[in-house]
């Protein structure tokens, strides 16, 4: 089975090589590559063009649209059974990818959440409020699916191609992770919650979630939780 990995960008001048080289160099071998770089203002473009040999496909927004709008497009470039969303930082590790793939190609389950927050892989001490928001969006997501995941904001999310087709994305930013979930919930989808590392980086590091984007997560989680489809 091929499994597409989607990488939406911006702005990762200093990681965007180092994380494409990994992803290539990941034991699961039948993969294509898709960039989607979301009108980068530093010389993440200018890297990605010249270092065409580490992907399958580049898009290139327009403007600035935010992480879930890059997904949005790299979906749409798509030929895998199997779709992995993979970030342009150093944050997780695609060596794990195995064991992120290993319920679907077992046919265990339809869609595979990463967590940080269980397994015992290492995972970098950073901001206690930040895991704090995470568990607390977790729980409250869990509340309106009835799901029992530990960690919805995980970056690594794993889908069968049939299923994530199905699904009509709108969120533009970081608003993807609450709505994917809320959806793929109403599927009643198989769901496989795999433990990952997690090496975070700090603001000054180029994070780039923040406070304005959890108070946004709630309000996805109650709009698509109850009132969207």
């Amino acid at each position: 089975m091929k499994l597409s990995i989607v990488i939406p960008c911006f702005n990762e001048e200093n990681t965007i090589i180092d994380i494409l080289k990994l992803v290539k160099k990941n034991p699961y071998k039948d993969i294509e590559i898709i960039v989607v770089d979301d009108f980068s203002k530093d010389n993440t473009r200018k890297i990605l063009s010249e270092n065409r040999q580490y992907y399958d496909v580049l898009e290139l927004h327009d403007q600035n649209r935010g992480k879930g709008s890059a997904i949005r497009t790299g979906l749409n470039r798509v030929s895998g059974e199997i779709v992995l969303i993979q970030d342009a930082d150093l944050e997780y590790d695609p060596n794990e990818y195995l064991d992120l793939l290993g319920p679907i190609l077992n046919n265990k389950a339809d869609v595979v959440y990463g967590s940080r927050f269980q397994g015992g892989k290492p995972h970098r001490i950073l901001y206690f409020w930040h895991t704090i928001g995470n568990k607390f969006l977790t729980l409250f997501s869990n509340m309106f699916t009835n799901l029992n995941l530990t960690d919805m904001e995980c970056c690594y999310k794993v889908f069968r191609s049939d299923i994530i087709k199905k699904i009509k994305l709108k969120e533009n930013r970081f608003g993807f992770e609450p709505e994917v979930t809320a959806k793929i919930a109403k599927l009643n989808c198989r769901i496989y919650e795999v433990g990952v590392s997690y090496y975070g980086r700090t603001y000054k590091e180029g994070k780039k979630i923040g406070w304005k984007d959890g108070i946004s997560a709630i309000i996805c989680i109650i709009k698509y939780g109850i009132f969207s489809k």
